[in-house]
């Protein structure tokens, strides 16, 4: 090769993507050690085509302007994709170009964030490993036959790769009953955020952290758990507990859950880290939550477990499998699997505590026999003034959507079915009801319907009836093999008080540093956040910080993301709000275009995926066959199977694959 162009002034002719350049060896090796370097010293082998011009497999179009800034030393870069130019030009080796378009890059970007950027809590220290058993509730746990002691050749490579994700940390696996996915979690990233008053909790895959925000002083790290040998997969805050002694210093409350056990803090800012207790459930918690003063874990199995501050007694009922629920007031709700709608009173449990049973009532029965797999209560501004004004939307494993309520004129018979909507072929996922919309959600995509609803004197009516809004989709590809922690952490929403401001999160990709903001109401995009350190977003949560204390403060609603490296991530979403509302913001644009979806879709394998429908996990792609596999258990009075016992094959049939076959996943966007 260096034969044939001895001479700097030799033309050398190139065939680049099927489009012929030609150029002298002079132009293309002025930069040492790049790509045209090495080819012309024969330090490379090159391909020629008929005509003897060296063939390279590039795009042709972006070769263009790289040519021309050989040539020139300068470069025009209106109307060039920057980022496409820059990955051209680092496959070329020119390093010169390479550092002009990252400044110009940079130009855009920035590590203190854009206007919405709000702040940066960096990772949080682990705290010292206590090799001693912690609880006598781990210790029963490990005592269990059914928990089987994982093989030594098994737990060596689990914790080989655990200790090569954190080497500040010693891991020592050998006397746990834990499964191998719980040791792969990487211990430094953060999978859990919830919000409560002025408060959050953070919660890492083996301990959890909680903050307190001072108007003068910002964020403040005050409360860390002791090291957990089980991986964190649900996370509860109450940062304003009532009903108890003020003195025993426990107003503020956090707990975690891991298979079927409960853990619970007091986490009081300025006292010593104090564990309230441990409780177990006895079948594994799907959902973690305080109502007032009072803890609740929920179970898809069938039962419910209740910790009141006040009588520190924790109580387990058991009631039909629960496939959905939401709270209201003091009354939590719940949708079972057997079509029909339950309450339980929590202001009624110390009453109910001499009869070791939680008082469970039947509100509601699906017509159609359903399993309820989402539920929304609204409660009403006259509420509070008649605690028998309340109006509940649910959807079903069917697709349909109900609206039914109660109000004083109906006092007596129960609530009355208002609406009903068939616009669902995919079971209902989630659902909303506030003051001016109804929102639901199905599991084929995402998929999103909206209505507006109306109202006369603050209740619901059918004159003119809810007419229908938007229509699109959320699209958000699920982990290969995610953890138990991972729905939790990455809810799409709707986010938000209910009122016309609620927002979905959209995290299109499981590994990603952007994230959508989407208003529920129409699925047009408020804003786009990407994190400032360029690290994967790992989890999210919407929540509403109390205004100060000064005359004409106002609550700020907050985007709060946590990342892979471990810190937390904080947006201001009603400056994103509110530029939204001026027009400021493109309200055409929804989800990711073409493009963007495009570029994301690059960052995962959609092969590796194992539903036809790819969606957020386990929310659409297991809910749906559980609900249908449970509902028809309990009509022929058999065993009820938990979610682990529902195979691969029985995800894809559910979702209208068969079972075996390949459904090739139709993206549209809206």
């Amino acid at each position: 090769m260096a034969s044939h162009f001895s001479s700097p002034g030799e033309i050398v002719q190139l065939n680049v993507g099927g489009t012929r350049f030609s150029t002298s060896r002079q132009t293309l090796t002025w930069i040492p050690d790049s790509f045209f370097s090495s080819l012309l010293s024969g330090r490379i082998s090159s391909l020629k085509d008929e005509t003897g011009a060296i063939f390279i497999d590039r795009d042709p179009n972006l070769f263009i302007p790289i040519l021309n800034f050989l040539r020139t030393k300068d470069l025009d870069v209106s109307d060039l994709n920057i980022q496409a130019l820059r990955h051209e030009a680092e496959f070329y080796g020119i390093t010169p170009l390479v550092k002009k378009l990252i400044f110009c890059e940079e130009l855009e970007s920035s590590s203190c964030g854009s206007v919405l950027f709000h702040g940066y809590l960096p990772a949080a220290a682990f705290p010292s490993r206590d090799r001693r058993v912690h609880t006598a509730g781990e210790a029963e746990l490990r005592s269990r036959p059914e928990h089987q002691p994982l093989p030594r050749d098994r737990v060596a490579s689990a914790r080989d790769s655990v200790r090569s994700c954190s080497p500040d940390t010693v891991y020592s696996r050998t006397d746990l009953d834990i499964g191998l996915s719980d040791t792969m979690l990487d211990p430094r990233k953060v999978i859990l955020i919830r919000g409560h008053h002025n408060w959050i909790s953070v919660a890492y895959p083996h301990f959890v952290c909680c903050y307190r925000i001072k108007e003068s002083t910002g964020w403040h790290l005050v409360f860390t758990s002791p090291y957990l040998e089980r991986t964190i997969e649900r996370l509860a805050l109450n940062a304003k507990v009532t009903g108890i002694n003020q003195g025993d210093n426990r107003e503020k409350m956090v707990a975690v859950s891991y298979g079927s056990t409960v853990r619970l803090w007091c986490c009081q800012d300025g006292s010593l880290r104090n564990e309230i207790g441990t409780f177990n459930l006895g079948v594994p918690v799907d959902a973690l939550f305080f109502i007032g003063s009072q803890l609740v874990a929920t179970s898809t199995t069938g039962k419910v477990g209740v910790w009141h501050a006040m009588t520190q007694n924790w109580q387990v009922q058991e009631v039909q499998p629960v496939t959905s629920y939401d709270t209201a007031g003091s009354n939590l709700l719940l949708g079972c699997s057997n079509g029909s709608i339950y309450y339980i009173d929590m202001q009624k449990f110390p009453l109910r505590m001499k009869d070791n049973d939680l008082l469970v009532t039947e509100l509601y029965h699906d017509p159609s026999n359903d399993a309820i797999s989402a539920l929304s209560v609204y409660l009403t501004p006259k509420s509070s003034l008649s605690g028998n004004w309340i109006e509940i939307a649910y959807g079903t494993s069917s697709g349909t959507v109900r609206v039914i309520v109660q109000h004083p004129e109906t006092v007596g018979h129960g609530p009355q079915l208002l609406q009903t909507f068939t616009v669902h072929r995919s079971p209902v996922v989630k659902i909303m009801l506030s003051e001016k919309h109804l929102v639901s959600v199905c599991s084929e995509f995402n998929h999103t319907r909206t209505w507006n609803v109306t109202r006369f004197r603050g209740m619901l009516s059918t004159q003119p009836g809810s007419t229908p809004v938007a229509s699109f989709k959320v699209l958000s590809l699920e982990e290969t093999s995610p953890h138990r922690s991972y729905q939790s952490g990455n809810d799409i929403g709707p986010h938000g008080e209910r009122d016309d401001m609620q927002v979905f999160v959209q995290k299109v990709v499981p590994e990603t540093d952007q994230v959508y903001v989407r208003l529920s109401s129409t699925g047009k995009r408020v804003c786009i956040v990407t994190s400032v350190d360029t690290s994967n977003i790992t989890c999210f949560c919407v929540h509403e910080c109390e205004g100060s204390n000064r005359m004409g403060s106002r609550p700020r609603r907050h985007l709060f993301t946590g990342h892979s490296n471990g810190t937390i991530q904080m947006w201001d979403l009603t400056t994103a709000m509110e530029q939204y509302m001026k027009g400021e913001q493109d309200k055409v644009v929804g989800g990711p275009n073409e493009g963007e979806l495009i570029r994301l879709l690059g960052q995962c394998d959609l092969s590796s995926s194992r539903c036809t429908t790819p969606s957020l996990s386990p929310a659409s792609s297991l809910l749906a066959p559980q609900l249908v596999a449970r509902f028809r258990n309990s009509m022929t009075n058999s065993e009820h199977h938990s979610s682990e016992d529902l195979s691969v094959s029985e995800c894809v049939g559910a979702e209208g694959g068969a079972a075996g076959g390949t459904v090739e996943p139709k993206i549209t966007h809206c």
